[in-house]
């Protein structure tokens, strides 16, 4: 059985859609609650064209707490979900390559100039590249200022959980096979 269709999610109560649609947005509830209550969505593009647009506009409180229910970069692999942990290419042996401690040290220390930088965690559509890619896009984003990085960051938790949804519905090649 895959995901609901969006006429199911539509179907359910508040707290049913927002638990079936967390793993989509990493549980952060309060985004979670305005998405139920935009119902009902007539597709799945509607349903994420909304999703952007109630993370774009609601208060910057619940925009932190979106962004931060997502996993650092790096983040050690026992305390991620298991979509960031596929993302974030912890299944694959890629990242073994690359001396793993260093890696991880240096995002760590990226991360946490960032979120000093800007009050809020740094996230990334990963799309299936390497952990060692992310130190420059870090680097980058610690260019702009803060309003530009808050927007570049929402809308890329949406285009996670876009993935996430198609991966889910089978709409999707699998990330290893070049998608």
């Amino acid at each position: 059985m895959g995901f609901p269709s969006i006429a199911d999610l539509n179907a359910l109560s508040a707290e049913e859609f927002a638990d079936e649609v967390a793993p989509l947005f990493e549980g952060a509830r309060g985004f979670l609650e305005r998405l139920a209550a935009a119902r009902p969505f007539e597709s799945d593009h509607a349903f994420l064209v909304a999703a952007r647009e109630i993370a774009r506009t609601m208060p910057e409180a619940d925009q932190i707490e979106l962004l931060n229910a997502h996993a650092r970069l790096g983040a050690d692999p026992a305390g991620v979900s298991a979509a960031s942990f596929a993302e974030q290419g912890y299944d694959s042996s890629e990242e073994e390559d690359a001396q793993p401690g260093a890696l991880f040290e240096e995002l760590a220390m990226l991360n946490d100039v960032y979120e000093g930088r800007f009050g809020f965690r740094y996230v990334v559509f990963v799309a299936g590249r390497p952990l060692t890619s992310m130190g420059p896009l870090i680097e980058a984003a610690m260019r702009n200022d803060r309003a530009a990085e808050l927007g570049r960051g929402l809308d890329d938790v949406i285009d996670i959980a876009a993935d996430r949804l198609g991966q889910l519905r089978g709409d999707y090649p699998d990330r290893d096979e070049g998608a």
